[in-house]
């Protein structure tokens, strides 16, 4: 079976605690024996082997058992979270489920066929080789999410090689690339999953606090609330030795706090895509954004100052667009980089770059430059269409307290004159008090 391997190491790391959530502690001999009752239930229940199936839940020792089972059985995985509610029957057609399990708020599961029978190629030749999948949704914070469809034999590859096993915070979601890869890497290497419901900044704190994390997987914009509160000061978390940060460009005001907040902490970025999976990195320096990405399993080259990369690991392709690999097997991921001998700086999606009047302007550097002004919390750069330039820089920016907004636009236009080229600062500023962030904590330009 596919996952023998891994269940022979359950065994091995038996009373030793694989999931902590809320209070309940699950070792890994209680996870397989979840694992065992859900195989007994799915194969007189359904769904049948090699079914296409919308696993819907968040993040439970009965949803990692579960995903277990059914990719035992070389089910075709659609993992929907309550982070996309109103899109799951969007996603469940796109993706042709045929069976939907589901976990309810009381971590019960239920079972139901959908009458759906999968057509398209890619989905019936996974299923006729008897291989596992998994299909995950780009986020489609600048368009409609994309469907990519990977082979679950490849995926699975990396975490047959033991590493350390660290206590490590489930802090990206059950539905996304670095949510199942933290999942597969903690409990492959017999290390702890602290899962929270509740992904404020004190109450991952209070998590790392009570249950030890030694690892937090996260994204900058989830870093720069949790400095902007201050948790980390009200919360014993020195237990702390890693913080990888990933999914958006990291601000270099962020990433310099961060490095202060957490001196005893390596901080890492980590690069990783739906359609690739995630690929080794090593940070030049815990306050550096150059970034050596690769390893085993991977090729980058760069063309045009476009990322690309060659993957065993790489999806089959997308059931709802047109592939975007080169002719010899290249993702092109879209994103900008620098390359300095082994290391590289990633500056995000080409797509984002706002062309004012023929000048190009980077979203990022100019949310760099207002994360530096005194009183912004958070800010989000993007392009608005204008008859005259083409397109004018928009920011949205978040401040704290009750603010006079004209005041505080006169204040910010004169702070960035000091710091960025004219063209380079907004003509339009959107004030507000609101999170410009989505429930996966990355910032939303629309």
């Amino acid at each position: 079976m596919i996952l023998d391997w891994l269940f022979d190491l359950f065994d091995e790391y038996g009373d030793t605690t694989a999931i902590a959530w809320r209070d309940v502690t699950v070792p890994y001999k209680e996870l397989c024996a979840r694992v065992d009752a859900l195989r007994t239930r799915f194969a007189e229940e359904g769904p049948p082997e090699s079914a296409i199936v919308a696993l819907e839940a968040d993040f439970h020792p009965e949803a990692v058992a579960a995903m277990l089972a059914l990719i035992e059985r070389g089910a075709v995985l659609i993992p929907l979270t309550s982070s996309i509610e109103a899109s799951k029957p969007r996603f469940r057609e796109i993706a042709q489920a045929e069976w939907i399990v589901e976990l309810n708020a009381r971590g019960e599961i239920s079972v139901r066929p959908t009458g759906v029978q999968a057509t398209h190629p890619l989905l019936t030749g996974l299923q006729d080789e008897g291989h596992p999948g998994l299909v995950l949704f780009s986020s489609g914070s600048t368009g409609e999410p994309k469907a990519a469809l990977h082979d679950f034999v490849p995926l699975l590859e990396k975490f047959t090689v033991r590493r350390k096993a660290l206590s490590t915070m489930a802090f990206l979601l059950f539905d996304h690339i670095g949510g199942v890869n933290t999942m597969l890497y903690t409990l492959s290497n017999g290390g702890t999953l602290v899962v929270v419901d509740d992904r404020s900044p004190d109450n991952v704190c209070r998590a790392i606090e009570a249950h030890a994390v030694q690892l937090l997987p996260t994204s900058p914009t989830f870093l720069n609330l949790l400095l902007m509160s201050g948790a980390q000061e009200r919360h014993d978390v020195s237990s702390l030795e890693l913080i990888t940060y990933g999914t958006e460009v990291m601000p270099e005001a962020t990433l310099r706090r961060a490095h202060e907040a957490f001196p005893k902490a390596t901080l890492q970025q980590t690069y990783g895509l739906s359609e690739v999976g995630i690929l080794r990195s090593k940070s030049r320096s815990n306050d550096s954004l150059w970034v050596r990405i690769g390893g085993e399993g991977f090729e980058t080259r760069v063309v045009d100052g476009l990322l690309e990369i060659k993957a065993r690991s790489a999806m089959l392709g997308y059931l709802n667009a047109p592939s975007p690999f080169t002719d010899d097997g290249w993702f092109k991921t879209g994103d900008r980089v620098e390359v300095d001998g082994e290391f590289m700086r990633i500056f995000g999606r080409e797509s984002e770059v706002i062309n004012v009047g023929g000048q190009k302007v980077d979203p990022v550097e100019v949310e760099d430059a207002l994360l530096e002004v005194d009183g912004v919390l958070d800010a989000v750069v993007f392009g608005e269409e204008h008859s005259l330039l083409g397109r004018i820089v928009v920011a949205r920016v978040r401040v704290s307290g009750e603010a006079d907004l004209p005041a505080t636009r006169s204040r910010l236009r004169t702070e960035l004159a000091t710091r960025l080229p004219r063209y380079k600062i907004p003509q339009k500023f959107l004030v507000t008090t609101d999170e410009l962030h989505g429930q996966r904590f990355k910032r939303m330009r629309r």
